[in-house]
């Protein structure tokens, strides 16, 4: 791993409360390891989506700010997605384009006869 590429924690599923507090201390250690200021949070394999999940990735995400950075969500389950955002937690997700900005390689098509703009 060099020093552009995002430490990777895979979630266990279903994770217990007791296990939280270790999942944190490896984010925490994660991040003091060095650049980059991310922890990329593989939750492909977290389990259905609920109330646990959605505290684990908010204590996570907590203690990652705290020590100076972020988690990233790679693979999650659109419910789980979904989920975070009605609670009001955003949290930026691996290979999404920004919703302002269009992916690379997609152009607007042009009819025959449209005016220049």
């Amino acid at each position: 791993m060099d020093a552009r590429t995002p430490a990777v924690l895979v979630l266990p599923g279903p994770v217990t409360r007791d296990e939280v507090a270790g999942l944190c201390a490896d984010v925490r250690s994660l991040l003091e390891a060095g650049p980059p200021p991310v922890v990329v949070c593989d939750v492909g394999g977290l389990g259905p989506p609920g109330l646990a999940a959605v505290d684990l990735l908010a204590r996570l995400q907590l203690t990652a700010r705290r020590a100076g950075g972020r988690i990233r969500l790679r693979d999650p389950d659109p419910a789980l997605h979904a989920l975070l955002n009605l609670v009001g937690l955003a949290f930026e997700v691996e290979r999404e384009p920004e919703e302002r900005e269009p992916p690379l390689g997609v152009q607007e098509a042009v009819e025959p006869g449209d005016p220049a703009r």
